[in-house]
């Protein structure tokens, strides 16, 4: 997709020296009728990376042009963009294509105005030729050859083993077959209107992780519509980064609200619930103690998989301080100590150890586990930040543990003080429902890092929200006014729904606020009047029970106060909540940015969902509503969104036909 590889271009380039005057990367700009433009370079060159046996593409290969510094890394798809301006037309350039496990392929190409598509077929090494190859990187990263003390004995009882395994005689990858696809996601059963009558409270916990929309644009970059079950729409709302207010000095965060019509339905109201957490420069974080828990089995043997990783680290590891320390342990066949706790100011080590790292094996998750919380124990940091961050593809197939045992060790690590933060890699293993769940379940987040970008967004720019909790166990109550609401719609956190008394009970878990954070929670509301779309045929009058007033029978209330906000959380260390209250009044005013591209992204959700609730909406109409609330857009993150509904659009993803004569295009069902 044309922003996000623009937008890599940038990142990649503030990381090698790059001629000012050979690369040309423009952010959008806005035009006269509203529209987001990106202004026409004179020359991009797309190349795509292929198998030469196969025929398939290579995600995550590098694409560089040699002499100017400059490389991108393939998506999905095995295809990366560079531009450069018109000073390059008739101008020939050596284009460098590699990936891991094959030989790099060189190629001089004549660049013409416009657009020049160049395939490069790459040839698998043989495995002697990957030994060589590993030896001289392993040689180059160090400045000598690898020794054994800084690989320590454990990771060379994984090597031995996971070559036994694999039957050759050295580190050998245990490579998926083609078409292979193992993921695997948690039905989602969407929520229904309603009434208040029957349910006047509605309760539940937070959510700040974001995987599913890096884990959606993944699939729309490789051409295919994202699972349903993929879809959870408050972390597409949660990506995003909002202006809300910060807080004052009484809480970690505050809440903002903002009410509106609906845009799917101009008859119902749409409340938005934001949450805002106190932000922590990343000079003023507490200590961190953490212990990387990556996965080396065979299935991360992919470009997308161990290699990303590997990048992605490099980024954390540049932002650590000599308070900070760093282990490295690593799980395929068995569970090793790559690299014990290290200071952060020794990143030589550090990162020489995680380049080190290759992929082969089965996979003792547990065990994996087991040994990164007592290696964090053993570094236990008073006040500090403890935590380990497992980075895998989310496959936990062989060890001692059982997924509820594996749980009841997180949980009982997490009441300890060491939190645990997920990021899954790569694709045809994603276990997204396992990865969400003890990541939870570890008072951490969980992330699905699908390129450098989303690792640099994860890892630095948000670094404060990833490792440092300022808020735990963060609950939404909220108590709606019959005389302002006949039914309500909670949309998205289908499985972060609590039970109403679960609210005051503080030995109920739930979710976690990182320094910075933003959560938006959204509400579609049904007024007195409107024809109530309440789910379900209801029960029976009971025979002992007084009867209710009926909503529409009941005389208006003086008050113009549509619902009432409760909020509980603890301290990171705390075990009593404290609450925080908050009245939201009926009253029409102009609508923030905010609200608006929050809609926006919670409507995409619908239709990525074959929502029965989407009511008149469209791609177009989407789009139009995200580009009305694009605002200041810190990050670019906003502007990325439209160029992603583009992209869908131009793939044929969200068909629609004016079925009707009114001149509107209605949606057509996906499925």
């Amino acid at each position: 997709m044309l922003a996000r590889w623009l937008t890599t271009l940038v990142a990649l380039a503030a990381l090698a020296p790059v001629a000012p005057s050979a690369v040309h990367a423009p952010r959008p700009q806005r035009v006269a009728d509203g529209a987001y433009e990106r202004p026409p370079s004179a020359v991009s060159l797309v190349v795509t990376v292929t198998d030469d046996a196969t025929g398939a593409p290579l995600a995550g290969a590098r694409i560089g042009l040699s002499g100017l510094g400059l490389d991108v890394m393939a998506n999905g798809a095995g295809v990366g963009l560079v531009t450069l301006d018109d000073a390059w037309v008739g101008r020939s350039v050596e284009l460098v294509a590699s990936a891991p496990g094959y030989a790099d392929q060189r190629r001089s190409v004549a660049l013409e105005a416009g657009t020049n598509r160049v395939t490069v077929a790459l040839r698998a090494l043989r495995m002697e030729e990957r030994e060589m190859a590993d030896a001289a990187a392993e040689e180059k990263a160090v400045g000598r050859p690898m020794r054994a003390d800084l690989v320590g004995p454990s990771m060379e009882r994984v090597r031995s083993l996971a070559g036994a395994a694999s039957g050759a005689g050295g580190w050998a990858p245990a490579a998926p077959p083609p078409g292979w696809n193992r993921e695997q996601y948690a039905h989602i059963a969407e929520n229904g209107f309603k009434a208040v009558d029957a349910s006047p409270l509605s309760t539940f916990s937070i959510d700040v992780d974001r995987a599913s929309y890096a884990n959606v644009r993944r699939f729309i970059q490789d051409g295919a519509r994202p699972p349903v079950d993929a879809v959870r729409i408050e972390e597409l709302v949660n990506y995003f980064p909002y202006a809300d207010p910060a807080p004052g000095a009484d809480h970690p965060f505050a809440v903002t609200t903002d009410v509106g019509p609906a845009p799917w339905q101009p008859r119902h109201r749409l409340v938005r619930i934001g949450l805002k957490a106190r932000s922590v420069e990343a000079t003023d974080l507490p200590a961190s103690n953490l212990v990387f828990l990556l996965d080396v089995s065979g299935s991360m043997n992919s470009p997308d998989k161990l290699p990303l990783v590997k990048r992605a680290f490099h980024l954390l590891v540049e932002q650590m301080r000599p308070q900070d320390r760093v282990a490295i342990v690593v799980y395929a066949g068995a569970a090793g100590l790559v690299l014990p706790s290290t200071p952060g100011s020794d990143k030589a080590t550090i990162l020489a150890a995680i380049d080190r790292l290759e992929a082969g094996g089965s996979t003792a998750g547990g065990a994996g586990l087991e040994l990164a919380y007592r290696v964090a124990r053993d570094h236990h940091l008073d006040g500090g930040n403890n935590r380990v961050i497992l980075a895998t593809d989310g496959d936990f197939n062989v060890g001692p543990s059982s997924d509820s045992e594996m749980i009841r060790l997180i949980e009982e690590k997490r009441e300890q003080g060491t939190f645990l933060t997920v990021l899954g890699f790569g694709t045809g293993n994603l276990q997204d429902a396992k990865m969400e769940q003890i990541a939870d379940h570890g008072n951490g987040a969980y992330a699905y890092i699908d390129g450098v970008l989303e690792a640099r967004k994860a890892l630095v720019h948000e670094m404060g929200g990833t490792l440092l909790t300022v808020a735990k166990d963060v609950k939404i109550q909220v108590e709606f006014n019959p005389a302002r609401v006949a039914a309500y719609r909670l949309i998205g956190y289908e499985n972060r729904l609590l039970a109403d008394e679960d609210f005051n009970d503080d030995t109920k878990d739930a979710g976690e606020l990182g320094a910075g954070h933003s959560v938006v929670a959204l509400y579609e509301i049904v007024p007195p009047g409107v024809e109530s779309p309440v789910d379900g045929p209801g029960v029976d009058p009971l025979r002992y029970a007084v009867p209710a007033v009926p909503v529409r029978d009941r005389p208006a209330q003086p008050s113009d106060e549509l619902l009432f906000v409760k909020l509980r959380y603890k301290e990171p260390t705390g075990t009593e909540s404290r609450l925080i209250e908050h009245a939201v009044a009926d009253r029409d005013g102009p609508l923030s940015a905010d609200f608006r591209f929050s809609a926006a992204v919670a409507g995409w959700g619908m239709l990525l969902r074959d929502s029965e609730h989407a009511g008149s909406l469209t791609l177009d109409r989407v789009a139009d509503l995200a580009r009305s609330g694009l605002g200041a857009d810190p990050g670019g993150y906003r502007a990325d969104f439209l160029e992603l509904l583009a992209e869908a659009r131009r793939l044929g993803l969200f068909e629609s036909t004016d079925t009707d004569g009114d001149g509107e295009p209605a949606p057509v069902p996906h499925r």
